[in-house]
């Protein structure tokens, strides 16, 4: 009787598409079915193959319960079979909700290398859902997969690059909200840090990449400050700066992603300066030139942004035509949306630095390459930070446009000087050109700066502000406010003396004590700026008080003996 019951199993489960046919009948409406349907799939699964089939067909209940409580050699089989399917989503999730991962992370440990794999394969393989990176980590699968990582004398190249990839995994699931509300890590200890990081310089292309993807996520992560701070501190600049150079683009390409994140907080770490040489300036600058990975050339641009603002490194990018390469990024309007979002926003940080007021040489070399009306244009396009760099760039250069304005050459007798006289620029009362002065009255820039000063983002609108204010520096005769007044630029000031951002609030403050030494200008705009200066000088700090106080005395609200002084 066994005997022909498990023919029976056997040769149900060979009949093509019977196990598929009884799975799909258990969503049927009749109960009654369901439950027979639910039986005769019970006593099929006492054949491991039949098990298998199910599987295929999106019925783990069987597998799971083989994988977790079934002979050792029968766990190592369901394990290869989680391995090897395809699967959805929903089915990586409910699996190991479902308990899969225990028995999963025990055949890690395992003396027999074999069932190591097997293990490895299908951790692998689930661990493409953030869902289940996270529980894994929950689960304590991190501690066996480093031990097997680090076992270089007893995994094959392919098992150890299985299980960078399923490290990989995790830390990309790190990166994820739920992830920082439970404040989950990969890594935390320097020390850990430290051991993975140098297997990067002892290890072949695909682990390689696999480690570089681990810290570029937990870069991205919760507690990607502090992985940033202590891998600059580890001198991983080091060896990203040598991977610049890298064989294998895919190495590369994650190399300059790491190292682009590793320079957005750094300020002006003195680990740049050590490790960043001309050569490494150039190898950049051939990747912005040659590479076809958008994310490879958006993390060079970005590096080069920022990267301390040091003098020999912008005369090494200078003498390596970076600013003609950069220009020809920023004119590029053949590129898909991503190329321009990523590498445009990244090469207008990059000209900030080429940009500064301390070095009229640098900004003149912007000038003749046509940078200026590029960067009016991108004013009003492109994201939040593409404009508020453009913003800052306009106002480093418009702080020079003052001392480079050529004054106004007065008439003279003869009647061969008759002509007409020069028109001078209304703000810096000289003859401006766009190339020769900077001038952002002539480059056409007020009307977008204006606008920007109603942009939601606050970077953005605070680098418009600063751009206009210098309009006002050591104004004469009130000649800035007046330009700004034509520019319409007056009335969105007074509207920041009511904005969230003390920073925003403290510049209008500044900006308006300026414009309002012209009685024209008071009486246009005072009332409108009136209860904004009075709730400052009741609510806000001392020094805003005393700045607000003494703009609403010039209003003649207040007397010039007020306690707010």
């Amino acid at each position: 009787m066994v005997k022909k019951l498990r023919a029976a199993r056997d040769l149900m489960g060979n009949v093509q598409g019977c196990i598929l046919l009884l799975v799909t009948m258990l969503s049927n409406e009749d109960n009654e079915v369901i439950r027979d349907v639910n039986v005769l799939l019970e006593n099929l699964s006492f054949v491991d193959q039949n098990v298998i089939h199910m599987a295929k067909a999106n019925y783990f209940k069987p597998l799971l319960k083989l994988l977790s409580s079934g002979p050792q050699d029968v766990k190592v089989l369901m394990a290869g079979t989680l391995s090897e399917i395809e699967l959805t989503d929903h089915n990586k999730l409910s699996i190991v909700k479902d308990g899969a991962l225990g028995p999963l992370l025990q055949l890690l440990s395992h003396s027999d290398l074999e069932k190591r794999k097997v293990g490895v394969k299908a951790l692998l393989h689930l661990s493409k859902l953030p869902q289940n990176g996270l529980q894994m980590i929950r689960e304590g699968a991190v501690g066996p997969l480093f031990e097997l990582l680090y076992c270089h004398s007893l995994l094959s190249p392919t098992l150890r690059e299985q299980v960078a990839e399923t490290i990989m995994h995790l830390a990309i699931s790190t990166t994820t909200e739920e992830a920082a509300q439970e404040q989950v890590s990969l890594l935390d200890s320097e020390e850990d840090i430290f051991k993975l990081f140098s297997l990067i310089s002892l290890t072949g292309p695909d682990i390689q990449r696999s480690i570089l993807k681990t810290f570029h996520a937990m870069c991205q992560s919760s507690s990607g400050s502090d992985i940033r701070q202590k891998l600059r501190q580890l001198s991983a600049v080091q060896v990203l700066v040598q991977l610049c150079e890298a064989d294998n683009p895919a190495v590369r390409a994650n190399a300059m992603k790491l190292f682009f994140c590793l320079t957005e907080d750094s300020g002006d770490d003195s680990t740049f300066l050590e490790h960043v040489s001309q050569r490494c300036i150039e190898a950049l600058l051939r990747i912005i030139t040659s590479s076809s990975d958008v994310g490879e050339i958006a993390a060079a641009m970005g590096i080069i942004a920022n990267l301390p603002k040091d003098p020999d490194m912008t005369g090494w990018l200078l003498d390596a035509e970076a600013l003609q390469i950069i220009c020809s990024r920023l004119s590029d309007g053949n590129r898909d949306a991503s190329y321009r979002r990523q590498v445009i926003e990244n090469a207008v940080g990059a000209l900030c630095r080429f940009t500064v007021p301390t070095n009229q040489e640098w900004q003149r070399k912007v000038a003749e390459a046509g940078i200026i009306p590029v960067l009016v244009q991108l004013l009003a396009s492109g994201t939040a930070l593409t404009k508020q760099n453009a913003a800052i760039s306009l106002k480093q250069l418009s702080q020079s446009s003052k001392s480079l304005s050529k004054p106004i050459k007065k008439p003279g007798f003869c009647l061969c000087c008759l002509s007409a006289p020069e028109s001078g620029c209304p703000a810096h009362l000289g003859i401006c050109t766009v190339e020769s002065s900077f001038c952002i009255v002539k480059a056409n820039a007020l009307e977008p700066l204006v606008r920007l000063l109603g942009e939601a983002d606050v970077g953005a609108c605070e680098a418009s502000l600063d751009a206009l204010l210098t309009l006002i520096d050591d104004q004469e005769q009130g000649q800035g406010g007046k330009v700004l007044d034509k520019a319409k630029a007056v009335s969105p000031i007074v509207k920041l003396l009511s904005s969230q951002s003390a920073r925003l609030q403290g510049k209008s403050l500044m900006a308006l004590e300026r414009i309002f030494q012209v009685n024209e200008l008071v009486h246009k705009y005072g009332t409108s700026a009136h209860m904004a200066l009075v709730d400052i000088t009741q609510k806000k700090n001392s020094d805003m008080k005393s700045l607000a106080a003494k703009l609403l005395a010039q209003l003649g609200v207040l007397g010039t003996q007020s306690s707010y002084f």
